[in-house]
């Protein structure tokens, strides 16, 4: 029963992402809810262990993937693209130095 908990929890956890992931594209929302919802159901008689764990880590990886690699973007003209990031991708940029800074010593 535990295992089942695990796959369920996985399961909503993806739809959560795909709902974040993927906001405003309704066309993606849908292909992304098929395919998350044909592949546990094809999956759903799976009882060998090894096979399970395998299938969680695939999840499990599938949903970092998107969390942190996914950016939606929108075609503005027929040579424009607008980036459309997500607040939690977006990182505070730390400059480069060709040359270490010495510390001083008080």
């Amino acid at each position: 029963m535990a295992r089942r908990g695990q796959v369920l929890k996985l399961f909503k956890l993806l739809h959560r992402t795909r709902q974040e992931v993927f906001k405003n594209d309704t066309r993606a929302l849908e292909a992304a809810r098929q395919k998350i919802n044909e592949e546990f159901k094809n999956n759903q008689d799976e009882t060998s262990e090894e096979k399970i764990n395998e299938l969680l880590k695939i999840a499990s990886d599938i949903e970092v993937i998107l969390r942190t690699s996914v950016i939606q973007a929108v075609h503005t003209d027929s040579d424009r693209i607008l980036l459309i990031p997500r607040k939690d991708l977006l990182q505070d940029n730390t400059p480069y130095f060709d040359k270490p800074t010495k510390k001083h010593e008080s």
